[in-house]
């Protein structure tokens, strides 16, 4: 399948690989993917996915994320990020971190690789709440840890979905630990958080589209993996540049105004912004939101697993 470049301001620097829907943990409360256990590996195979990670460096994407559900769960989840590395891409992997093994911690220490996750609460109970899996607590701040004592880059998201999470306090911990990019986020009425509710572009942070894009395990390309409701093609029908070049990818971008002002760096995440980049990072609220309020710790739009 032959790639062209397209025009730069058509092109995201940040894409989101959602390799899989397989997860350990079942976060009935807010996971975007609805993930699971019993979840599969999508229509795209191992080579779909190699192709696409070709194509995304010759147009210049400059980083991608492997997430998923629990990307590491894929059976050429190694592979890929070796592929991706190859071709001069970074790569952010956003894992649980309930279980890692020993290879993939050699792989997380590359060059070019760093971490993410999502924490929700400093007490075993409360994280295994949100979870659905007993221990996840203690494994996934044990492995958080470990991270960093091996001197690996670990960014965490925090979704504030009850009351008794006590956010601030699992905040606190994090950065005690010695994790310096910890984002606090409101649910996001998308998956298994919408409930009886449609989603909907006012859902999202407003950057998604606008330097990022989401592929989904069937192929699908979409302006994030929250904005997974707003398909603007195929990889399977069509190579990046033309998706990218395409009339549905413009109209998804038109669906999603840009926000001004707001220290969203779609370049590094587009759902968990960078932070101490202006006043309001990390808070950055969706688009039908006035203004930035620090106070109001929404607006991450963490993709937790």
């Amino acid at each position: 399948m032959a790639t062209t470049a397209e025009p730069v301001a058509t092109i995201p620097s940040f894409l989101e690989l959602e390799i899989t829907g397989r997860c350990q943990l079942t976060c009935s409360s807010h996971c975007y993917a609805e993930a699971g256990p019993t979840k599969g590996h999508g229509s795209m195979t191992g080579g779909d996915w190699m192709r696409v990670l070709a194509e995304a460096a010759v147009i210049g994407v400059e980083k991608v994320q492997l997430i998923g559900g629990e990307p590491t769960l894929h059976p050429q989840f190694a592979e890929l990020v070796e592929h991706a590395l190859c071709l001069g891409l970074g790569v952010e992997v956003y894992s649980n971190l309930y279980k890692v093994r020993l290879a993939h911690w050699k792989l997380f220490e590359r060059d070019g690789v760093s971490l993410a996750t999502s924490y929700y609460c400093v007490t075993d109970d409360g994280h295994d709440a949100v979870t659905g899996r007993e221990g996840s607590h203690a494994a996934t701040r044990a492995n958080i840890a470990e991270a960093l004592r091996r001197g690996i880059t670990v960014r965490v998201g925090i979704v504030d979905v009850s009351d008794k999470q006590r956010v601030e306090e699992a905040r606190a911990e994090l950065e005690a630990l010695g994790v310096t990019g910890v984002h606090i986020d409101r649910v996001r009425a998308v998956g298994n958080a919408a409930k009886i509710l449609l989603p909907s572009a006012s859902q999202l942070c407003g950057k998604c589209a606008h330097g990022t894009a989401a592929i989904m395990p069937d192929g699908t390309v979409t302006p994030c993996v929250l904005g997974r409701f707003l398909p603007a093609g195929s990889v399977k029908e069509k190579n990046l540049a033309e998706v990218f070049g395409g009339e549905g990818w413009a109209r998804v971008k038109e669906l999603i105004p840009p926000r001004q002002g707001c220290g969203c760096t779609p370049d590094e995440d587009s759902c968990m912004p960078s932070p101490g980049v202006d006043p309001c990072a990390p808070d950055c609220h969706p688009t039908n939101d006035s203004g930035c309020d620090p106070q109001t710790g929404g607006g991450a739009c963490d993709p937790a697993k």
